[in-house]
C-alpha cells in the first residue's frame, strides 16, 4: 500500500508517498529532475522491509516551490534532504537517489556522514558539472531566462495522452513509465493540462561547480554506496565518472539493463540488487 504524506520544513512544504512498514528500514528516496515521488512507483512495492519515503523535491510534484526570484542551485537540494529527514524523526537513515536525485543524496552522504548509514543511487553520482571559463556565460543566460519568464509562455496539452507522448519524446520513456510520472506531473489548466513542475527548473545553472570541487565531497563519503547504471543509460558514457568512483571509499558500482530509468523500466532487476543492500543497513 502507498500513501501520501506531506512534510513542513523550516523553509518549504514537501509533499512525499511512502511505502511499507512503520519500522522498515528508513529510507529517504529523491527522484531526478523533471521527474517527481511517482518515480519509485514500480521500485518501492518490490523492497519489503524498507520504509521508503519518496519525495517530491522542491518545484517538483506537489511541493513548494522556491520564493519568487529564487533560483534552483543544486547544493540548496541538501538543506531540503536535511530537513525532510527531520521532520520525519530520522536521526540516521538509508539514501536512495535517481539522477539528479543520486547526485543529491551523494552529497548529502558527504557532507552528513554522521546521519546516513547507506547510500544507493539509480544513473546519478553528483551533480553535473561545467568548466569554469563558462561560469559568466552560465550567470548572463540564467538572469536572462529570470527576466523574461513573466512573459514566457508556458506550454499546455489538450489532454493527458499529449502530455504523455512529450514525455516519452523527451526522454525515451516507455508509455508506461511515462504515464506514471505525467499523471503526479501534470495538473488541470483550463481544458487542458499544464506541468506542475517551477519552470525555473529548466533555466540554466546560475552557478555550476568544477570537478574538482566535486571529486572533494566524493572522497567524504563513507557510508557503503552502491551506483546502478542502466547499460543503455548516460553514466556509462561519461568517463569522468570513472574519478568519482575513485574518491568513494565503499562504492559498488552494478550494470543493470535498461536506459537512465531502469528502476521504472526493468524494477525487478534493480530491486534484486537494492533489497539486499538497503536490508543491511
Amino acid at each position: 500500500m502507498v500513501e501520501d504524506l506531506e512534510l513542513q520544513t523550516p523553509y518549504l512544504r514537501l509533499a512525499a508517498r511512502v511505502w511499507g512498514p512503520p519500522d522498515g528500514v528508513p529510507v529517504l528516496a529523491l527522484h531526478g529532475w523533471l521527474d517527481n515521488a511517482a518515480s519509485f512507483d514500480a521500485l518501492a512495492p518490490l523492497l519489503p522491509g524498507v520504509r521508503l519515503v519518496a519525495l517530491d523535491l522542491a518545484g517538483h510534484g506537489y511541493s513548494d516551490h522556491r520564493p519568487p526570484g529564487s533560483h534552483y542551485h543544486f547544493v540548496d537540494f541538501i538543506p531540503d534532504v536535511a530537513a525532510a529527514a527531520d521532520a520525519l524523526g530520522w536521526q540516521r537513515f538509508a539514501l536512495l537517489g535517481h539522477s539528479l536525485g543520486g547526485g543529491i543524496a551523494s552529497f548529502v552522504a558527504a557532507v552528513l556522514p554522521e546521519r546516513v548509514t547507506r547510500l544507493a543511487a539509480i544513473e546519478g553520482f553528483g551533480p553535473p558539472t561545467s568548466h569554469p571559463d563558462d561560469s559568466p556565460i552560465n550567470l548572463r543566460k540564467a538572469l536572462a531566462q529570470m527576466h523574461t519568464l513573466p512573459n514566457k509562455r508556458l506550454p499546455l496539452y489538450p489532454g493527458l495522452e499529449a502530455a504523455i507522448q512529450t514525455r516519452c519524446e523527451a526522454s525515451g520513456l516507455s508509455w508506461r513509465a511515462a504515464t506514471i510520472l505525467v499523471e503526479r506531473g501534470v495538473k488541470p489548466v483550463g481544458d487542458g493540462f499544464g506541468w506542475r513542475t517551477d519552470p525555473r527548473l529548466r533555466f540554466v545553472s546560475p552557478l555550476y561547480l568544477a570537478e574538482p570541487q566535486i571529486l572533494a565531497y566524493m572522497a567524504r563519503i563513507q557510508a557503503p554506496a552502491l551506483l546502478l547504471c542502466g547499460e543503455a543509460g548516460y553514466l556509462v558514457k561519461r568517463a569522468y565518472m570513472q574519478d568519482r568512483y575513485a574518491r568513494v571509499a565503499h562504492l559498488t558500482v552494478k550494470i543493470v539493463p535498461g536506459g537512465h530509468h531502469p528502476h521504472l523500466e526493468n524494477p525487478e532487476s534493480c530491486a534484486r540488487r537494492l533489497n539486499p543492500f538497503l536490508m543491511a543497513a
